[in-house]
């Protein structure tokens, strides 16, 4: 297993489900994030449908639950750390040409409204994934290792 370098940090924007928190602490595990921030109504650990989920990623990634995710984002930039939007925008890139810089937080969204109008404005870049099928959006954890796994890749 390699060891990553490159700070990576996670926002979740009032997720509903406590299962893709749970996928969401997985994925997050695989890819070596710094920290996940659990904003406004997204559910926390402990919790036996995110523990059935994240099999055990909850115990070895850091998390904070922040009331307010917008103040997490600005600590962040304070510290020189990169916000990353994923949401589809008239402005949004696609993911896979994005050249992140490290340190970087990436940020997703609620399952039906998407990331807030205040996490957009605070964004210095915003992302999509590019969609061939029937359907508008991935699952947000999906969308989440897709998009993760890209910025490791193009970073």
């Amino acid at each position: 297993m390699s060891q990553v370098n490159e700070k990576l940090y996670i926002i979740c924007d009032n997720l509903r489900s406590r299962f893709n928190v749970g996928s969401i602490f997985r994925t997050a595990d695989a890819l070596g994030v710094t920290k996940i921030y659990l904003g406004g109504i997204t559910p926390c650990p402990p919790h036996p449908e995110i523990s059935k989920v994240s099999l055990g990623a909850t115990e070895t990634v850091p998390w904070e639950h922040a009331s307010q995710a917008w103040r997490i984002v600005e600590e962040l930039k304070k510290r020189g750390v990169q916000i990353v939007v994923l949401e589809q925008t008239k402005k949004s890139i696609d993911y896979t040409k994005l050249k992140s810089r490290f340190p970087v937080a990436l940020i997703v969204g609620n399952e039906v409204n998407g990331v807030s109008k205040n996490l957009l404005k605070r964004a210095d870049k915003v992302v999509h994934i590019p969609m061939h099928g029937k359907k508008e959006s991935l699952n947000v954890s999906v969308a989440f290792g897709v998009a993760g796994y890209g910025l490791r890749a193009h970073g």
